[in-house]
């Protein structure tokens, strides 16, 4: 897989434009207290405008208007796919509005696959299938849904991003790259 590389210059953009130079989109409980807080800090110390969620945010059955507006006003997205991504209906509706955004402004997405493979994200197997098995029994009377998070996972998958498989976990080579 190709090492994918951020534009060279985040400073140069519209501050009435973007909100955020990136959102960072991880299931907490996989990676909140790991990968995703030497991430964020890496970013903040580069002095990267980064939106990533917290225990502040109002937590809600539907994804909540704050994390919409914040993809929205996001010029990239990093989303972290871990083993627990796709059993998050918040997480797998981040990324539905992170695709659409993807394909329909100038928003930018980088995908990171830490400890899967981008094989079970892109064909849905795995913990994947495990959570998408749990998701249709859930949301029988709302397919469309689900068809929806599984186009958005395979259309990420396809993107080129890094595999955090093939670093054995030590993901300071992939914030090096990355700042």
């Amino acid at each position: 897989m190709a090492t994918p590389n951020l534009p060279s210059s985040l400073e140069h953009r519209s501050d009435d434009q973007w909100v955020y130079d990136i959102f960072l989109s991880f299931r907490g409980e996989d990676t909140r207290k790991s990968f995703v807080d030497h991430l964020y800090s890496a970013l903040v110390r580069a002095r990267i405008k980064t939106f990533r969620d917290d225990d502040a945010l109002r937590r809600g059955e539907n994804i909540s208007t704050e994390i919409l507006n914040a993809i929205r006003g996001s010029r990239i997205s990093i989303v972290v796919f871990s083993q627990g991504y796709a059993s998050s209906k918040r997480c797998l509706e981040e990324l539905a509005e992170i695709v659409r955004c993807k394909n329909t402004k100038r928003h930018t997405f980088f995908p990171v696959f830490y400890h899967v493979s981008p094989t079970d994200v892109r064909k849905q197997t795995g913990t994947f299938a495990e959570s998408f098995a749990r998701h249709e029994e859930r949301f029988q009377k709302d397919m469309m849904r689900v068809k929806r998070w599984r186009a958005a996972l395979t259309e990420a998958a396809n993107c080129s991003g890094w595999d955090l498989e093939t670093v054995n976990g030590y993901y300071t080579i992939f914030l090096i790259k990355i700042i």
